[in-house]
């Protein structure tokens, strides 16, 4: 059972929900999909149970993801779903917790509130949010509060976002709505325009987890995967390869490095001095497609690297930023 003043930070992220415990570490990681029976709005399952029933469901069934590119899509299922986590992980709890959950870098004040509101919902007892990529870069390890310049590439499931950070705060930053889904959608059109066989979003995503890439590789590697003709209607089972998958990443990959050459462009000179010094740090499951940061380093000349634990670097960054809130307190929005 939680203490009084107990603290959770929450990776409220498009594909994956990372939760810390302020003196456990992370202490849940599911995706975030909920089954909900549409007749009666009760929640049937929700997390890694719900993505099972991703597009296998009953028309009175549908298992969905509440967040659409970094944003609440639905806000009574999300708040459904925090409810559920937030009593998985604290139980019972006698005093409300204080929430800390991270938000991409550039939403509106309305998706501000909704993330607020539904969190409050849920049962948190104060609500701080933090921006994606200051948590992205505390979790990779980075000391933001000096005065010199790091970058930061934050590539989730929905959005990616980039900022450049000084003193505890980003100078330069956007958010760009093309991220790990982007990349599953890159995938079925292709098989579909292709080999014209429709796939589902799972088949993508374990061919973008297996054999995909953004830059060539020196042995070409392949998979079997199945799925519908669009001629026939029937079942079919084909091999894709690395190589044509490379041909379907690229243009959402070029999407993310321009982006990072926009911003780039606008940061100051003398913290531009400071990332080709120091490199640009990767972070984000999204980071793990094959060759992305050898992509990156070869179109802006600056060495890349991929922060350690990558997926979980936000939520461990949120959970440090809870047991430092007076210090964080200027540059967080709370409730």
């Amino acid at each position: 059972m939680l203490k009084f003043g107990q603290d959770v930070g929450i990776d409220l992220g498009t594909a994956t929900v990372i939760v810390y415990v302020k003196g456990k570490g992370i202490v849940l990681r599911e995706p975030s999909v909920v089954a909900v029976n549409n007749n009666t709005g009760e929640v049937l399952a929700v997390g890694g149970e719900a993505r099972r029933m991703l597009g296998r469901t009953p028309g009175n069934i549908v298992a969905t993801r509440p967040l659409r590119d970094g944003v609440i899509s639905d806000y009574t299922v999300t708040e459904k779903m925090l409810k559920h986590f937030i009593n998985k992980v604290c139980g019972k709890f006698i005093f409300s917790p204080r929430i800390m959950i991270c938000i991409p870098s550039q939403v509106t004040e309305v998706e501000k509130k909704a993330v607020i509101d539904a969190a409050t919902q849920a049962g948190a007892r104060k609500v701080y949010l933090i921006e994606e990529p200051i948590a992205a870069a505390i979790g990779a390890g980075i000391d933001i509060a000096k005065p010199c310049g790091n970058m930061v590439v934050d590539i989730g499931g929905g959005t990616t976002d980039i900022a450049v950070i000084s003193l505890g705060g980003s100078v330069v930053s956007t958010s760009i709505k093309v991220a790990g889904d982007k990349f599953d959608e890159a995938i079925v059109k292709y098989i579909k325009r292709k080999h014209n066989i429709a796939i589902g979003e799972r088949t993508a995503e374990d061919i973008k987890v297996n054999i995909g890439c953004v830059y060539p590789k020196i042995q070409d590697a392949e998979m079997d995967i199945r799925g519908r003709d669009l001629s026939t209607g029937l079942p079919k089972t084909i091999t894709v390869h690395s190589s044509e998958i490379l041909e379907a990443l690229i243009e959402p990959a070029m999407m993310i490095v321009d982006a990072v050459h926009s911003v780039l462009e606008k940061t100051p000179p003398e913290l531009a001095a400071d990332i080709s010094d120091k490199g640009i740090y990767m972070t984000g499951g999204g980071c793990l497609i094959d060759g992305l940061d050898k992509l990156l380093q070869e179109k802006t000349g600056i060495n890349v690297m991929i922060a350690q634990d990558t997926v979980s670097c936000v939520a461990l960054g949120t959970g440090k930023a809870l047991e430092n809130l007076d210090v964080l307190d200027g540059k967080t929005s709370k409730r």
